[in-house]
């Protein structure tokens, strides 16, 4: 069983099934308006995340896999199924940090993490791991209530010294003619400089990609809404905890792949190495930090309800 959680109250009926996927399990969550899927055995991945109202698949899913595998720690991410939505912890460039030498994309992708059976039978997917070379535990809990999803997060400080870590949430979105960027205000200096944040194309040449951070924020939000279908995929979260935002699009200059990833995050930087120490995350000995981050999906023609208000900082045990 796993460690003590947060419950998110649920308003309307919730499904859960579970299916098997090139030999691992994947755990279904739905209700009349969205259908997400997780495979705890492969860094607990968001394979799928459905808007049940238009049929719209938000994740990437590269055509050169389209089965999903398994990893070994210290893989290339590149080599792995490039789907879908991962978590990046301690870092997302490999770097030296505390005398480990910390994995491209973090410890977390590629190793499997346990479900919670106990939140599954209540409609939650919650999962939890380890870290192999970091003394912290880290676990994500996944609920879903009418369109919105409600995903909340606590990393575990297991050492008697204070720890740094960088977070980012890692989602790989599949962008569609007409999709743009809407962006906070604190992105606007950028525009004039990289005009792909909005449009989430390069222009003339073919094969590009690149990666901008928003930073310091004052409001955590962004969203991707298609100026064609209306369909639109809005998150949500507290700027205090995570007061950065990385946008990563490439258009097949990385691998041949063409995705985007929103990914709010506790510093404007990849390397756990490279931040500045007041951009750091830090736990004191034997503490943890909990914060959430909400998705809302809505259909084509559909009014835009008011983004709720994010979960208040936790940094007790």
């Amino acid at each position: 069983m796993g460690p003590p959680m947060r419950t998110a109250t649920i308003h309307s009926p919730s499904r859960v099934a579970v299916t098997t996927d090139a030999g691992v399990k994947v755990f279904t969550i739905r209700n009349e308006e969205i259908e997400l899927c997780v495979v705890p055995a492969v860094g607990a991945k968001v394979i799928s995340l459905r808007n049940l109202q238009s049929g719209r698949e938000w994740f990437y899913s590269s055509a050169k896999h389209r089965k999903i595998f398994t990893n070994q720690p210290g893989d290339d991410f590149a080599h792995s199924p490039v789907a879908g939505w991962d978590e990046c912890l301690p870092t997302i460039a490999p770097c030296h940090w505390d005398q480990r030498a910390l994995p491209d994309h973090g410890e977390v992708w590629a190793i499997p993490w346990v479900l919670d059976e106990t939140a599954w039978r209540q409609k939650r997917i919650t999962t939890y791991v380890r870290l192999p070379l970091s003394p912290l535990r880290f676990t994500r809990t996944i609920a879903i209530e009418s369109n919105v999803v409600l995903v909340d997060y606590d990393l575990e400080n297991l050492s008697e010294t204070p720890q740094s870590y960088l977070w980012a949430m890692h989602p790989l979105l599949a962008v569609q003619a007409g999709d743009q960027l809407e962006l906070p205000p604190e992105a606007q200096p950028l525009l004039a400089t990289q005009p792909w944040l909005q449009s989430l194309e390069f222009g003339t040449q073919a094969t590009q990609c690149a990666k901008a951070f928003v930073s310091p924020l004052r409001a955590g939000r962004v969203a991707v809404c298609n100026r064609d279908t209306g369909d639109r995929l809005a998150f949500s979260w507290d700027a205090r905890v995570c007061p950065a935002l990385g946008i990563w699009l490439t258009r097949g200059g990385w691998h041949g792949h063409h995705h985007l990833a929103l990914e709010p995050t506790t510093t404007a930087h990849d390397s756990l190495a490279g931040a500045a120490s007041d951009e750091r995350g830090l736990i004191p000995p034997r503490r943890k930090k909990s914060w959430r981050v909400q998705l809302q999906l809505t259909p084509p023609d559909a009014p835009r309800v008011p983004e709720p208000p994010p979960l208040p900082v936790d940094d007790s045990l």
